[in-house]
């Protein structure tokens, strides 16, 4: 399995500015921020499953001029996984005809070039020799981590989150484990603002990286693009001990 990071900031501005998107192989997109936009038609139009995290405009930015872009250029419709909490949310605030045509009923229900498929936490959904199993996270909307896992070797990604109890035994139990990406979206001085907003902040993420029992690398995503500096000076003062690193665009994961 091969993972290429095409997104995982906490905001725009700049050319390495990107929100939260990976590709999985050619065919395969872990949520659908603006880091989408940088793929080519053709890259684009290989894409047949989409898996969100949750409904933050972040993380689908891209979904809708996606479909619309390679529309005419697919045979069979892109599946968009996500619990069923999260699709009814785009159903009802994106593919609505108001903000984005209902792809899911073009150019009919019965051929539509796209097509919601709803996931449970915990459910796995195998594609060829790929496992994708949603993981627990804790936010303000509904939301899911997901497990990668090419038999080989396993990626966790959180998603955004707080601190989450359920997480971590999950996790835990993952016994090919090579690399988890988690968020710290903002530094410790709005830790106030990060709990808010069920995000994590350095002295939160040291916590919760105590709970993990297995080796694993540690990536570090949606940094808030003004204050990477700080918070990654403040992650490694906190949770220095775990050698979290900053995930980086462009970035690519072999397992």
């Amino acid at each position: 399995m091969r993972v290429r990071v095409l997104g995982c900031s906490g905001g725009i501005g700049g050319h390495l500015r990107r929100t939260t998107a990976m590709l999985v192989d050619n065919d395969l997109l872990i949520d659908a921020g603006t880091g989408v936009a940088d793929l080519s038609l053709a890259e684009l139009a290989l894409i047949d499953h989409v898996f969100l995290t949750h409904s933050h405009l972040d993380h689908i930015a891209s979904l809708p001029l996606l479909i619309d872009s390679v529309s005419d250029l697919r045979d069979k419709p892109l599946t968009v996984y996500a619990t069923a909490a999260t699709l009814d949310i785009i159903g009802r605030h994106i593919f609505n005809w108001a903000i984005w045509p209902d792809f899911s009923v073009i150019p009919s229900r019965e051929k539509a070039i796209m097509r919601f498929q709803s996931i449970c936490l915990g459910q796995s959904v195998r594609l060829g020799e790929r496992t994708i199993t949603a993981l627990p996270a804790e936010h303000t909307v509904p939301a899911v981590g997901y497990q990668l896992d090419s038999g080989l070797g396993s990626l966790v990604f959180t998603g955004d989150t707080t601190a989450n109890d359920a997480f971590w035994p999950v996790v835990n139990r993952i016994a090919n484990l090579r690399y988890l990406l988690i968020e710290t979206a903002f530094p410790n001085r709005d830790q106030m603002l990060a709990e808010i907003s069920k995000h994590l902040c350095p002295k939160m993420l040291a916590n919760e990286l105590k709970k993990l029992s297995i080796p694993a690398e540690i990536y570090i995503s949606h940094l808030k693009p003004s204050q990477i500096e700080l918070t990654m000076a403040e992650i490694q003062a906190c949770a220095g001990d775990f050698k979290p690193r900053m995930l980086q665009n462009n970035q690519v994961f072999e397992f």
